[in-house]
């Protein structure tokens, strides 16, 4: 079984390269903007190069899909976050390039990356289930994006049946290994993450909307994993228990939390992201407060999937790499200081904010 994974050196393709590269009779070939090293897990690995959202991408990309059994599509930008054309060439043109190549190639499975985001508002005391209507969160572009994406592969399903699709729609995901690139990605460099090496946060933001699911990056690759080998299609929610919410957060790292209002989360988080102080812009925190929580139900009958990481467990981790300035070799992934949202990014007049592509 030839499986080709789109974003192969990402937050999910390196648990899913982890998952698959001793998996009997399985071949892996990675699709990447930048080459990774040939170090482990990367070396067992047919590696190519390709920006998905440039001119000629479907071609090459056509050639790069022939003979294989299945394509994993997991290449997704969230920064640059002050330039949203190019997000969208990437993620929302880059996708379609993706799903023509598949088409062209004849490739009778994608799975692609789908997310909690794409979720319309929904309870936060409550589970929905893989129906809940998909027209994603209002002022969040990443939210929008992967609405748009899922409403493009569902007129691909209804146009060419005999195309397995599966769409994983996970919560947060988490490793260790993440640290450097969420604190790059998510913080940026005024973080203080050695202060977080006692698995101490001392205040804890509460409020009635911040509950969240989470689930290991493992645990997400295994889900993938059990798709492709399966025989179904369709959508999967994927997240582990318990929901994440300030008092889970303040009891695992020994915090007070702090009620906070809603408008003043977003307008914090709007007026430092303008001023470039750090990278999130304010549709993060719209997507945090409203996005719904999930039911795991489907995976877990259908393809007999559990978490052995639990979401506690997978925040503690995370917390810890980002303390750590934890990274891998892959080039999301890195810890080179120069890189945009590092400190040293910033001296060399990198902004946080200005990242680049998977």
């Amino acid at each position: 079984m030839r499986v080709v994974i789109v974003g192969a050196t990402g937050n999910s393709g390196t648990a899913l390269l982890r998952r698959l590269r001793n998996e009997p009779g399985v071949d892996l070939a990675g699709v990447v903007r930048r080459l990774p090293p040939r170090v482990e897990p990367y070396d067992a690995v047919e590696w190519h190069s390709c920006d998905i959202g440039a001119p000629g991408a479907a071609q090459q990309l056509t050639e790069i899909f022939r003979g294989a059994d299945a394509v994993v599509h997991l290449a997704w930008q969230i920064q640059p976050s002050h330039d949203q054309r190019l997000l969208f060439r990437t993620n929302v043109l880059g996708s379609r390039t993706v799903v023509e190549a598949v088409l062209r190639a004849g490739v009778p499975t994608l799975a692609y990356a789908s997310s909690v985001g794409t979720y319309a508002p929904g309870p936060k005391h409550a589970f929905v289930t893989e129906a809940w209507p998909r027209t994603g969160v209002l002022g969040s572009s990443y939210s929008r994006h992967k609405a748009l994406v899922e409403g493009l592969l569902d007129r691909v399903e209804s146009d060419h049946p005999m195309l397995r699709i599966v769409r994983l729609r996970p919560g947060l995901i988490f490793q260790r290994d993440i640290g450097t690139e969420i604190g790059r990605y998510f913080a940026g460099p005024l973080l203080p993450a050695r202060l977080l090496k006692f698995g101490r946060i001392p205040v804890i933001p509460s409020h009635p909307g911040l509950r969240v699911q989470a689930v290991h990056a493992d645990d997400v690759a295994d889900a993938y994993a059990r798709a492709l080998l399966a025989d179904v299609r369709g959508a999967f929610n994927v997240a582990a228990g318990p929901v994440l919410d300030p008092s889970v957060a303040a009891a695992a790292f020994q915090g007070r939390e702090v009620p906070v209002p809603g408008f003043v989360l977003r307008g914090a988080a709007d007026l430092s992201w303008r001023l470039r102080l750090q990278p999130v812009d304010v549709g993060w925190v719209r997507l945090g407060l409203k996005a719904p929580l999930m039911s795991c139900d489907r995976i877990k009958a259908e393809l007999g999937w559990r978490p052995l990481v639990d979401a506690v467990h997978t925040l503690k981790e995370l917390v810890a790499g980002l303390a750590d300035r934890a990274h891998t070799d892959s080039p999301p992934l890195s810890g080179d200081p120069a890189l945009p949202g590092r400190l040293g990014g910033v001296l060399r007049g990198r902004l946080p904010g200005s990242g680049n592509p998977y």
